[in-house]
């Protein structure tokens, strides 16, 4: 599935209009390819077709519908997917609740209440299929914020924090920290005495976590930054500089 600003650049390369809406150029030179291995590998890329739009970046714009025939309106962004994507996403969900669900990025810019439905109506699908048996994971960032926001956090399998680092884990990439805790030495200055873990908050006031890392040499701090999976704010800070 994917939804929340990186699809339109899918939808796009699809020669859909947009709009204003997010736009990837460089990411939208992989789009062929993704497309390509999935083929190859047999696995349905479920994209939106309908979307929820805005005149502008908040709740007090102008609110109109789009879908693959409209495309997005000139002059608006597409902030939330329509009634027929989350049809169409409740049912690939079901077909995988025997199965390993791994969630990283909301459907839409769930923060703002005119754009949560997306993101809402699949939450409570995943703590759903969840109670029946499947493995989800939250992988991290807004959506791991969304977990926070619904209270969802001890409804789902895990719920990491690791944002865009536990897609490169996923990835089979190495992570420095990680690779740095397998080579350790058994014992000695690297042995972890105890390990504690605070709530705290970024400079935008969202929930993110800072731990303690206690051994017989040092004490090491290191809190994750909330959103590091590019969700929407940070990815139109970068748009706008």
């Amino acid at each position: 599935i994917i939804g929340g600003g990186m699809a339109f650049t899918f939808i796009k390369v699809l020669g859909v209009d947009i709009g204003d809406s997010l736009y990837d150029a460089e990411g939208a030179k992989l789009v062929p390819e993704i497309k390509k291995k999935a083929e190859e590998k047999g696995v349905e890329l479920i994209l939106p077709v309908d979307f929820i739009c805005s005149s502008k970046f908040g709740e007090d714009g102008e609110i109109k519908e789009g879908d693959m025939s409209t495309g997005v309106p000139d002059g608006f962004l597409g902030l939330d997917i329509g009634p027929k994507s989350i049809e169409m996403n409740d049912e690939a969900i079901k077909k995988a609740r025997s199965k390993t669900i791994v969630w990283n990025g909301p459907m839409g810019v769930f923060e703002m209440a005119a754009f949560e439905t997306g993101t809402k109506v699949m939450m409570d699908k995943i703590v759903e299929v969840t109670k029946s048996g499947a493995v989800t994971v939250i992988g991290g960032g807004d959506t791991a914020t969304a977990c926070k926001k619904y209270d969802t956090e001890d409804k789902v399998t895990h719920c990491s924090t690791g944002g865009g680092a536990s897609l490169e884990l996923l990835e089979g990439k190495v992570l420095p920290g990680v690779a740095a805790l397998d080579d350790a030495p058994a014992g000695g200055a690297f042995q972890i005495l105890q390990v504690r873990a605070r709530e705290i908050f970024d400079s935008r006031g969202n929930p993110t976590v800072e731990v303690d890392l206690c051994t017989p040499m040092a004490l090491f701090r290191a809190a994750v930054p909330s959103g590091a999976s590019t969700g929407i704010y940070e990815a139109l800070e970068l748009r706008d500089g």
